[in-house]
Formats: structure tokens, sequence, C-alpha cells
């Protein structure tokens, strides 16, 4: 019998779009004599929708028109059974669209790769692929994440935090306080986006109020680091677990401004006007760097996704300061785009091969957390009928 995966994409995202060819790439990629596939479109506005078209990317070229010809479903479970339910339900039938075993989170950004998705699945009691809600969202706060990086003998570039209120109430004593901790160039960044949205490097002033005013219409606090002039990007991925991890190649994405855009990510490489996501970058595989730093960022790698307790395929961005060789890391992606499979054909692992081993990551981390105790049965309210409970008399709040 199949394993039933539901792919789960979309969501309230300004990664939305690419969150749809990420899934949809997969959808197309996984093992289809070993798994039946669902795909679940998540709108913006948080409405799940099944369907024949919900799997066609050339269906999403008119939005209005596919969600017309699909159907709304909602998440539940249903006594152990993990079911996509129509919304509004038929008065009179069978109201189950399909049955899952495990959900398959391919989505990106705040909302919904920051650990809500994740929390949700689990508050249900859904297996999800990837990591788990803690992991999720240190891995998206970019500062956390520096954190929890450096307490463990990774190197990162320090950095300081700005929230929103800070700067609308004295933005000129924000300003002095930067740049009294970062010398120019420096780079502004909203500290839980991905695909480079809103981030900017400022080299004067003016370049740092405008930086500032871009980041803040996408997020409250923000994060803002030296910036390496002479810089060298490369990019490794990872796939396991806590107990056991391995890396894929290393890649040198070519960017075409002073830092890897949003365009150069998913537009600069179009062709015809179609985006293939990730696969699309212009990138040198392997990186043009030698055997002793490939290796020292393989290493640095997995151990990063280890120590942040991570699960099934991440994808971790460095940094090489090419003035003296140093390497620095700088993020961890835990929903890559395109679940950076690129890097893993170099080294010989088929993304069927990928994705199979991810979701099996996922069913072992079920019946390890099945193992666990997280109750307990017990009788303290049997009985109780009145006295004083947190100072509340009788037994009425």
């Amino acid at each position: 019998m199949k394993i039933r995966v539901g792919v789960f994409f979309g969501g309230k995202s300004v990664e939305h779009e690419v969150s749809i060819i990420s899934a949809l790439q997969a959808c197309n990629s996984i093992n289809k004599d070993k798994y039946e596939v669902i795909p679940v479109y998540i709108t913006k506005n948080n409405e799940m929708y099944v369907g024949e078209k919900i799997g066609n990317i050339a269906s999403y070229r008119n939005l209005k028109s596919l969600l017309k010809e699909s159907r709304r479903v909602i998440l539940v479970n249903d006594g152990g059974k993990v079911q996509l339910v129509l919304y509004p339900g038929k008065r009179f039938g069978n109201n189950v669209y399909a049955t899952i075993d495990v959900a398959f989170p391919i989505v990106h950004g705040t909302n919904v790769e920051d650990g809500v998705f994740q929390g949700y699945l689990q508050t249900i009691g859904v297996p999800y692929v990837g990591c788990d809600v803690i992991s999720s969202a240190v891995g998206m706060d970019k500062y956390v994440m520096k954190t929890v990086f450096k307490d463990n003998g990774i190197p990162v570039l320090d950095g300081t935090v700005i929230h929103i209120s800070d700067y609308a109430k004295d933005a000129d004593a924000v300003k002095a306080d930067i740049k009294a901790k970062i010398a120019y160039p420096l780079i502004v960044k909203p500290i839980n986006l991905g695909s480079s949205v809103g981030i900017m490097i400022a080299h004067n002033d003016e370049q740092l109020d405008e930086a500032l005013d871009n980041a803040f219409t996408y997020a409250s606090k923000l994060l803002v680091e030296p910036a390496i002039t002479n810089l060298k990007e490369i990019n490794c991925s990872v796939c396991g677990d806590y107990a056991t991890a391995h890396a894929s190649e290393c890649e040198e994405p070519v960017n075409t401004d002073e830092i890897l855009s949003y365009k150069d990510k998913y537009i600069a490489g179009d062709k015809g006007g179609k985006s293939s996501g990730m696969a699309t970058l212009k990138r040198k595989i392997p990186a043009d760097i030698s055997d002793e730093t490939r290796e020292q960022i393989r290493t640095l790698a997995v151990k990063a996704f280890r120590s942040l307790g991570a699960s099934g395929t991440s994808r971790i961005d460095f940094m090489i300061d090419m003035d003296n060789g140093n390497v620095y890391l700088n993020e961890i992606n835990t929903i890559p785009g395109s679940l950076a499979f690129y890097l893993w054909e170099p080294v010989g692992v088929k993304y069927s091969e990928l994705l199979d081993e991810m979701i099996s990551l996922a069913l072992k981390r079920e019946r390890e957390n099945k193992a666990l105790t997280f109750s307990f049965d017990t009788n303290i309210l049997d009985g109780f009928t009145g006295g004083k409970l947190g100072g509340t008399k009788g037994g009425k709040l």
C-alpha cells in the first residue's frame, strides 16, 4: 500500500509564489511507485484547496479560475486518521477528500516556515517532514540563529538588532547607535525573511535611511551586520536529523549586484518567462574553492544543522572574506527553495531519493515521538466540587 503524502505549499508569505514552484517540482519528482501525492495549496488568506488542477503550475496563471474549479478543505485528525475534509461540507454523502499519512510542508518565509505551520500540524497530530517547531523558529530568526551557532563555536559575523518601535520613536538615535557599532559598508536585513527579500547594503547615511525604510516594510525587527566587500558566497545542503546528517556538494552562486538578490535567485535565469525556482540561479558547481575550504564548509554545515536540531533537508549559506580567507556562516534555510536538489545531484543523489529520505526521516520521528510520554492519566479533578483554586472560590470561574 502506498504512503499518502500531503504536500502543502503557498501560505501568507512574501515567498508565496516561490513556494508554489518548489512544491510542484517536488510533487513531480516524488516516487509515485511508493507514494501517493496529494497537493494542497494554501492561499494568502490561509485557506486550503485541493483538486485536479492544484498540482499543475500553469493553473496558477489565473488564480481566481483555479480556486473556482478546486475544493476548499480543512485538516482534521479523526481518531488518528488525518483527513482533508471538504469545507463547507455536503449535507449528504462523504466529505472526506483524502486521508494522508504524512504532511510535507514545502513553504517559505514568515507564517509558514518559521514554526507556525509546523506547530499547527503538531497540535492536530499530523506527522510532518522537516524541522520541528523549535528548529524552524530559531532557523527563521536571523539573530537567534546567530546566537545558537556562536554558542556552538560556529563562526558568524557580529550584528545588532533594530526594533521598529525604537526607530519610530527616535530614528536619529537608532542610526547613531548602528554607526557606533558597525562601520560602513553595512547590510540591513529583515530578521525573519528569506529569498533576499528586503535586504540592502548601505555605504553612507543616505543609503542607510533607504535600507532601514525598505526593510521595515517587511518586518518589525531588523538585523544589521558588517558587509564583506570582497565576498564569495558558498552554499551547502545537509540532509538528516539529530542522530546523523550528511552534506551535499558546495555551490558558488553568481550574483549581478553586491548581494545575491531575489531577482538573481528566481527571475534572472528564467527562459521564456518561465520560472524553475532556485534551479534557475546561475551558479558554479562545484564551487571554485580549495579542497580544504570545501571540507571545512561541509563540516561546519553538518555541525550547524545538528546544533539547531534540524531535520529533513536544509541549505546553509556561507560567506568567505576573500581579503583574509575567513569563513562565516550566514544563515540556514530550513526549507530551501527547490529543496536544494541541484546540490545533491552532483554527489549522486537523485531528487526522488532525497525526497524519499526526507519522508522516511519524518516517519522515523513520528515513531520515536509515539514512544515518549506527553501526558498522564490522573484523577486530580475527579470529585472537585469547591474550595479555593487559584484564588477562585467555589467551582465556578
